[in-house]
């Protein structure tokens, strides 16, 4: 069984989808975690109450998207948690967006929410690590950052400039005994893919192309983000951890 009870987590996006089963597992594991939410403080709240045994759980406020002031906010943010063991980089958002029609507003909307607020806020927790001589840092990509996704083509920029990242801070940060590694789900079955789901027969042409003909659940998601984070991984650094059924294979 994987033990964190001596850990405090921090989780970005942590109210819905594959952000709020990371939260939920890693209070399972016995960590104190805290989470960040966009907007929705009743979805956070009623998390943060189901799990919050002996209050172990907190929850924060911080659209990445759309955040003003967003490096001084991740600073206030970061001072106030004082220590942090793990941090999981999970809040972004994926929009359409055809190559030749969309906005550079769209575009920079996008690079902000999945990929300069997660370079903001490593920035901001690796002095901490450091200082503790311990860290692990988990992206939660996708296998748009390895192949490419048409018609999201800001969306696959992000990740897969994610992706490189996670590998140079893992070849930077390792001497510091802080491992950096990522998650690369495929389809998952959370909120972020309702609309397009919304087409039973898009669905199920989603999830008979998937090689073992499943489409993920959250829960699928934070269970190998936990591994990560755990002692089982301690020899596990820079490493894209496919978790898409096998779909990456299939582009």
């Amino acid at each position: 069984m994987i033990n964190l009870t001596s850990k405090s987590v921090l989780v970005t996006g942590g109210s819905r989808g594959i952000g709020a089963a990371c939260v939920k597992s890693f209070t399972e594991a016995g960590a104190t975690v805290h989470f960040t939410y966009r907007s929705n403080i009743d979805a956070a709240n009623k998390l943060a109450q189901k799990l919050g045994k002996k209050k172990k759980v907190f929850f924060y406020k911080m659209d990445f998207s759309n955040e003003v002031n967003l490096e001084q906010r991740i600073v206030e943010l970061i001072t106030k948690i004082k220590k942090i063991d793990v941090l999981v980089n999970s809040a972004g958002i994926w929009e359409y967006g055809e190559a030749d029609k969309m906005s550079l507003r769209d575009w920079n909307k996008t690079m902000q929410a999945n990929l300069t607020s997660m370079f903001l806020m490593n920035k901001a927790v690796i002095p901490l690590m450091k200082k503790n001589k311990f860290g692990r840092i988990i992206n939660i990509s996708s296998t748009a950052g390895q192949r490419g996704e048409a018609f999201h083509s800001h969306y696959a920029a992000s990740k897969g400039a994610m992706i490189s990242y996670t590998k140079s801070l893992a070849v930077e940060l390792g001497k510091y005994n802080i491992t950096v590694n990522s998650v690369a789900p495929g389809w998952v079955d959370t909120d972020m893919c309702k609309q397009v789901f919304s087409d039973k027969k898009y669905k199920e042409k989603v999830r008979s192309d998937i090689p073992v003909e499943r489409i993920a659940t959250a829960e699928d998601i934070a269970g190998p983000t936990l591994f990560l984070a755990s002692d089982l991984a301690r020899h596990i650094n820079g490493e894209i951890l496919n978790v898409n059924g096998g779909s990456v294979l299939c582009g």
